[in-house]
């Protein structure tokens, strides 16, 4: 049996965001654990829906010692600080060499990661990983479906294994399936040849979901030439609001022969550029979605999705636009989170249930052009923010967002926390008291990954166009160093015309 060590590290980082990443977001951890290290590491993960728990649970069912190097994660946002990585890569670094003698290498990665000082997180991660063990060293990871993925990670990785699902209900289970590639490497597998192919154009977020079309049938192309050639195949379609040259989608694979490994990521790559015009949707302003969700016979619930204030893509979760909207076209019955606003939350609670307050609510990350809302609200409900996921992605992860409050402004409630969190699931809401399935419309600050949870309940989902620093169409980022010639959305204007 082998002795193998195992951590991680997760950031997504969009370069138009307004807020950095420090150490301390990384020691919050969002809607995911706080930075692990130690022996501890090995109670957190068990029951969650992240990497790091499907390859512990595999490696140990082989019977592997595991030793624990760090896992981390923050909420995504602008560049990492350079302080942060640091800390952070030095504990990893520091961790392995206090190791003892290994044999193997598990590592729970992102792969959107820019720093202030790095274009390239992961790269340098395993770079770094790599001069420290040799090239030996079986080095296997996994890595999330929005990875820009570039050529240093691919060389030093032994193997590299992406989710294929979005939302992402499938990270413990790809844990799982990149432990048992590890787990083979150790049983004496040679290891694979590598074929990477680059995307040529961006592909919008909110179309990357895995629950429409086409990204169903193409993981399922991927599937099907996985099956026929035995190559080990990954579609990353990107992050694309990381302003550097390797932004964007990636086809890469593994396989016993070097020239079946190419044809196989070529096919795949094929098959996804003849559809590169169905990777578009309908994308309606605010007004029109509310107005649009009002007009809808009583039902079932009516998602709205905030797309551009995503903050599981770096986007504020406090712009309020779509809130505008609600209000001014007196929605009876609308409920919206999470709005991040930490000094609304202490005012909430300070004045207490049932209390009527005024407040700028929102508008507090000093964006571009963002303001606050202004108004009086009635404190319907307060909370302390610490409760469980229940849907699909988040299910077994403990919530830590501080003090929360639902405010109510006419027939629309507000729900207010002091951390954010993506609206990805329905315990947000029944924290304070709001039953997501009879409420009429749900506005929800996210882009994709609500759909797990919401979507089995909704009568129709609105993509809506509102303020945020995820812009639903990549052409309208102010990209300076993207790779010439690559198209910023499909069909669309090729980077340097």
């Amino acid at each position: 049996m082998a002795r193998i060590a195992v951590g991680g590290l997760h950031h997504e980082t969009n370069t138009f965001a307004p807020l950095k990443a420090t150490y301390d977001e990384f020691l919050r951890g969002g809607g995911w654990p706080g930075i692990q290290r130690g022996e501890a590491f090995f109670q957190t993960f068990p029951g969650m829906n992240l990497p790091i728990a499907g390859g512990i649970e595999v490696l140990r069912g082989h019977g592997h010692t595991l030793v624990p190097l760090v896992w981390a994660a923050a909420t995504p946002s602008a560049q990492v600080t350079e302080d942060a990585y640091e800390r952070i890569v030095g504990m990893m670094l520091d961790d392995l060499r206090a190791a003892g003698p290994l044999d193997g290498i598990f590592l729970d990665l992102h792969g959107a990661m820019v720093t202030e000082h790095l274009d390239d997180g992961e790269g340098e991660l395993l770079r770094r990983i790599r001069a420290a063990v040799g090239a030996d060293m079986p080095v296997v990871t996994s890595l999330d479906l929005h990875a820009n993925v570039t050529q240093q990670m691919i060389d030093m990785a032994d193997v590299m294994v992406a989710y294929r699902t979005y939302p992402h209900i499938d990270m413990a289970a790809t844990g799982r399936r990149a432990a048992e590639v590890l787990h083979n490497l150790l049983s004496g597998r040679r290891k694979p040849q590598k074929a990477l192919e680059a995307l040529p154009f961006l592909i919008p977020l909110p179309w990357q979901c895995t629950m429409t079309e086409p990204g169903g049938a193409v993981y399922s192309d991927l599937e099907r030439l996985e099956s026929e050639t035995g190559v080990l195949l990954s579609f990353t379609p990107g992050f694309p609001a990381a302003d550097f040259p390797d932004c964007g989608g990636a086809i890469f694979g593994y396989g016993e022969d070097a020239g079946r490994t190419r044809a196989a990521v070529q096919a795949l790559t094929e098959a996804i550029c003849r559809r590169e015009g169905e990777f578009a949707g309908r994308i309606c302003d605010a007004e029109e979605g509310v107005s649009e969700a009002l007009r809808r016979p009583a039902g079932k619930p009516i998602v709205l999705a905030d797309t551009q204030d995503n903050p599981g893509a770096g986007g504020s979760s406090d712009t309020v636009g779509l809130l505008e909207a609600l209000v001014r076209a007196k929605a009876p019955d609308a409920a919206l989170a999470v709005m991040w606003d930490p000094e609304s939350a202490a005012a909430a609670h300070a004045a207490g249930k049932g209390a009527a307050i005024t407040l700028d609510l929102g508008g507090r990350s000093g964006a571009p052009g963002q303001r606050p809302f202004h108004a009086s609200f009635a404190v319907e409900a307060l909370g302390n923010g610490e409760f469980m996921g229940t849907g699909p992605m988040y299910g077994g992860a403990c919530m830590k967002l501080g003090p929360m409050a639902l405010l109510r402004i006419g027939g629309v409630r507000v729900v207010t926390a002091t951390r954010k969190v993506q609206a990805a699931d329905q315990a947000i809401f029944r924290h304070l008291g709001v039953e997501p399935t009879t409420t009429r419309i749900l506005a929800l600050k996210s882009s994709v990954h609500f759909r797990a949870d919401f979507a089995p309940i909704a009568q129709d989902i609105l993509v809506v166009k509102a303020p945020g620093a995820m812009l639903a169409d990549p052409a309208d980022f102010p990209f300076k160093r993207l790779r010439p010639g690559i198209r910023l959305r499909p069909f669309g204007p090729p980077f340097g015309a």
